[in-house]
């Protein structure tokens, strides 16, 4: 006899691989139906999958909101750089590099997930401090930790040339590097929102008091949440240096840290479907407002919108959302498979599609 618990582990067991079907299915439209400017959209918007997923990993298990996984992202690319870069070309745009990195020239891969690492190192470091705290006293000090990295990135000239610009990054993310990336995150994101640590970290943000007294170490799973978060964040970060091909300090700051937040919101914080939908909904109406903005031609007439409507309408949009459905469009709902397809036609334990994590 099959146990609720075992129907609904089976069940949630589904949801990395719809979403994963779902990104598939974006990626192969966007390839097939559409021309090169489609396909870099795809490729930008499965990097923010990744960010964004990472930042889901902690915010979304954990219940608070973080202002500085951006510098996690920024870290991964910057490591990125330091790794792959020919090394002529270190010493002439970083120059005060440390022999051992300015000599390196590693492939992109290994590169990345370096980046990663040291993301998840320094999170280690931050978060033993930052997390002691808790509610906005640990978004604040989030802030703080993201202003000082920017800080020190923007001044620390000669090994992350300050503010200009480092270029000539390899510029090898297609849609499908970056697909691979996206489920990844999102296969490590439902592991560990279905592992121990995961379930124990949820039962936190839901109630401290009552988690404390049932024996629950709020920090140590905080602080594992948040290492596993930000290495994601920095592969992220990776990612996009190496698909625009040039980093600056200011490109992994407040634009995309609150780029990261509306898509998260926009989609819903309470569960993994929603960090993924957010991304997907958000995205696409950048693009289609976007190309609004270029202007599209109906017969004789061209029709464009103002400049700046972009951002005026995607606040817009994002208002509403808070407004009407203040949990995002998935309402912290998972997409997952009904009951009686997991556990056969016999059976008399079904579910919705949907269900709440």
């Amino acid at each position: 006899m099959i146990t609720q618990h075992q129907i609904r582990r089976r069940m949630a067991a589904t949801t990395p691989l719809l979403l994963s079907l779902l990104i598939l299915a974006f990626v192969v439209a966007a390839v097939t139906l559409g021309d090169r400017a489609t396909a870099r959209m795809a490729s930008e918007t499965l990097i923010r999958v990744t960010l964004v997923v990472g930042f889901w990993i902690f915010a979304g298990n954990s219940g608070v909101i973080s202002f500085g996984h951006a510098a996690f992202a920024c870290v991964g690319a910057y490591v990125s750089a330091w790794t792959t870069l020919n090394p002529m070309m270190k010493g002439t745009l970083l120059p005060g590099l440390p022999a051992a990195l300015a000599e390196l020239h590693w492939p992109v891969l290994p590169a990345a997930i370096t980046g990663g690492l040291v993301a998840a190192a320094l999170a280690l470091v931050s978060g033993a401090a930052i997390l002691r705290l808790s509610g906005i006293a640990a978004s604040i000090a989030s802030f703080a930790f993201l202003a000082m990295i920017n800080t020190i990135w923007a001044n620390w000239t000669p090994v992350t040339g300050g503010t200009s610009s480092v270029v000539g990054l390899a510029r090898y993310i297609t849609p499908w590097v970056a697909l691979g990336w996206a489920v990844s995150a999102i296969v490590i994101a439902s592991v560990y929102a279905a592992s121990a640590s995961g379930l124990a970290l949820r039962a936190t943000r839901e109630d401290e008091v009552a988690a404390a007294a049932s024996g629950i170490d709020q920090y140590r799973h905080r602080l594992l949440a948040y290492t596993v978060s930000a290495f994601f964040c920095g592969v992220g970060g990776a990612l996009m240096g190496h698909f625009i091909g040039v980093i600056n300090p200011d490109g992994f700051y407040l634009d995309l840290t609150f780029l990261m937040l509306a898509m998260l919101v926009v989609g819903g914080i309470g569960s993994l479907s929603g960090a993924v939908v957010g991304v997907l909904a958000v995205s696409l109406a950048v693009e289609a407002l976007v190309r609004l903005e270029k202007g599209i031609t109906l017969g004789a007439t061209t029709f464009a919108l103002p400049p700046g409507s972009q951002e005026i309408l995607i606040a817009i949009a994002m208002i509403l959302v808070l407004v009407f459905r203040p949990t995002g469009l998935m309402a912290g709902r998972e997409i997952m498979l009904p009951a009686r397809w997991v556990v056969g036609r016999g059976t008399s334990q079904d579910r919705p599609e949907t269900d709440r994590r």
